[in-house]
């Protein structure tokens, strides 16, 4: 027996951070979408909770109860009395430490994966209630599709996309990783004696969603982050340059970065910027995907033999 769910990353086309709160957290107006690059978690019974991990940069996440999969298996079986005897594998293909939710997205898919396979039977608000526990992000890598985060982002208000349905982006990943906390406190001390104001949601940016237009969603994006990730990794400043110049609508960092998002307008035109950005020298690697796209959904379901 065992389940696999597929979990989508995130982009965040608008990310407004507030002041710090005395909890440590931030207050955020966070606007994401989900985009077509994909982890797969599968869950098998086992003797004991492991997690093992194969794909690009796997060598870089967390196999202890450290990782959000594990976590999850075991705030699940928690809340159920059993134990978390499972194996979480996880097929990864989202950035690590990238600013794209990959963690996030393992710990939603093995929550979503567990339940499955235990046939718990929680609610959708159960689950949502869990993923929030886990951390800020989780939530909406259950969700999928776009939706506003308000809270510290895991108070999720779905949001209609219009037009085609999709937006057309383009991805660099970076030479090395970025600490999101490491960010956030960069955050902190760049505010450091000038008053914060409180984050809202963008009226532009959620016409520009309703109507499906990615001029106009280009001239709206926006993330107040960036100007933390570009002082602890100033590299990245010649990447957005090498993306505008090579012609998408829009460029910016991902969350807390590293990854890079550039905004196209076709398949076509992402396949060009995509080409332009690996030529650059300025980024790893490049990858192209579409959103917004379903949050986790399960491909292999419970099943004897």
């Amino acid at each position: 027996m065992s389940v696999t769910v597929r979990v989508p990353a995130k982009v965040n086309v608008q990310l407004a951070v507030g002041a710090a709160r005395p909890d440590g957290f931030h207050d955020l107006a966070n606007v994401f979408l989900a985009v077509g690059l994909y982890d797969e978690v599968t869950v098998t019974p086992a003797d004991e909770l492991r997690v093992t991990c194969a794909g690009p940069d796997a060598d870089q996440v967390p196999l202890d109860r450290t990782n959000l999969a594990a976590r999850a298996a075991i705030a699940l079986a928690g809340r159920y009395g059993r134990t978390p005897d499972v194996h979480v594998h996880i097929a990864k293909d989202i950035p690590v430490a990238g600013g794209m939710a990959g963690g996030s997205a393992d710990g939603a898919g093995a929550l979503l994966a567990c339940d499955a396979l235990w046939g718990t039977g929680a609610s959708r608000a159960e689950l949502l209630e869990i993923c929030a526990e886990l951390g800020s992000d989780v939530p909406f890598s259950l969700v999928g599709g776009a939706a506003l985060g308000t809270g510290r982002g895991e108070l999720l208000t779905p949001l209609e996309v219009g037009g085609t349905g999709k937006f057309h982006w383009v991805f660099a990943m970076a030479v090395r990783g970025l600490s999101t906390p490491a960010v956030f406190r960069e955050f902190d001390r760049l505010a450091e004696g000038r008053a914060v104001p409180e984050p809202v949601a963008s009226r532009p940016l959620l016409d520009a969603l309703a109507a499906g237009d990615p001029d106009a969603l280009a001239a709206a994006v926006s993330n107040d982050l960036q100007p933390a990730a570009l002082s602890l990794f100033p590299e990245l400043a010649d990447t957005l340059a090498a993306g505008r110049a090579a012609g998408a609508l829009a460029a910016l960092v991902s969350g807390s970065g590293p990854t890079t998002a550039f905004l196209t307008r076709d398949p076509a035109s992402a396949a060009a910027v995509a080409e332009a950005l690996l030529a650059s020298g300025t980024c790893r690697t490049v990858r192209a995907a579409a959103g917004p796209v379903a949050g986790a959904t399960i491909l292999q379901p419970a099943a004897s033999g």
